[in-house]
């Protein structure tokens, strides 16, 4: 088998994103075949070399990709030292090991994808892919015109304007529901865009990531992606624009 960047490999295996797993490799918390390897872009063959991080070898396993309808009240983690619910509880441990795929907050609901494929997660998080993200929002108070062409030009956050394409579901005085969509998948971006334009968010759902919808998935339940939603991921991926592009956005 052609020989494969150790980093890469690691990000397959869904140990840790490609990022962190450069840190592992510097901080020498790696071996291969018995010796700590520092090297930044060392290679191994994945079929031949033995590869250990924290006394375990690590293997890449059949690629597991799934659709949760995340409730409230539990976090976007596999574990808490608090001891607080997790979304792994919710598949428990038929699949092995899963992660995440980004956040959704603790209170927040809606579609989150877990998955043991480190590399599909890191480019669905990664900037340079904008993949949107679509959500139902509720907010405080009833939200004016000016505001919400404001959300559609872009709210500065972080020193650049994040826009926003943004629907009107209900209006009332004491709160506004839209339906927004996002490219990119900073920190509680919606519930800050948000209140910087003076309108708390009382209910979060994801409703879309990419070409996934929740559909009518009940809250709580979860799915193995379709082989047509797999190759619609595929096919987004292969899309990403460059990555000066999307620097430019």
């Amino acid at each position: 088998m052609a020989l494969e960047r150790l980093h890469k490999f690691m990000a397959r295996t869904g140990v840790a994103s490609r990022r962190r797993a450069e840190e592992l490799i510097a901080a020498g918390a790696v071996k291969v075949n018995g010796r700590v390897v520092t090297t930044p872009g060392a290679k191994i063959d994945p079929e031949r070399d033995r590869v250990v991080v924290a006394g375990q070898r690590l293997k890449v396993e059949a690629p597991v990709v799934l659709m949760l309808h995340k409730p409230s009240g539990y976090l976007s983690s596999t574990a808490d030292p608090r001891g607080r619910r997790v979304v792994t509880d919710l598949v428990g441990p038929q699949f092995g090991r899963l992660y995440p795929v980004g956040r959704l907050d603790y209170d927040a609901t809606g579609l989150l994808l877990l998955t043991n494929d480190g590399e599909l997660a890191q480019r669905l998080m990664h900037p340079r892919y904008q993949v949107a993200r679509t959500y139902r929002v509720t907010l405080a108070g009833e939200v004016a015109p000016a505001v919400l062409a404001t959300l559609g030009d872009g709210v500065e956050l972080d020193g650049r304007p994040v826009p926003a394409d943004v629907k009107v579901l209900k209006r009332s005085p004491d709160k506004t529901t839209l339906e927004l969509t996002v490219r990119e998948g900073r920190y509680h971006l919606v519930k800050r865009l948000c209140e910087r334009l003076g309108h708390p968010v009382l209910k979060l759902k994801r409703l879309a990531l990419g070409p996934l919808s929740l559909g009518g998935l009940p809250r709580g339940a979860w799915r193995e992606l379709t082989p047509r939603e797999r190759q619609e991921l595929r096919r987004l991926m292969q899309s990403a624009p460059t990555q000066g592009a999307a620097q430019g956005k």
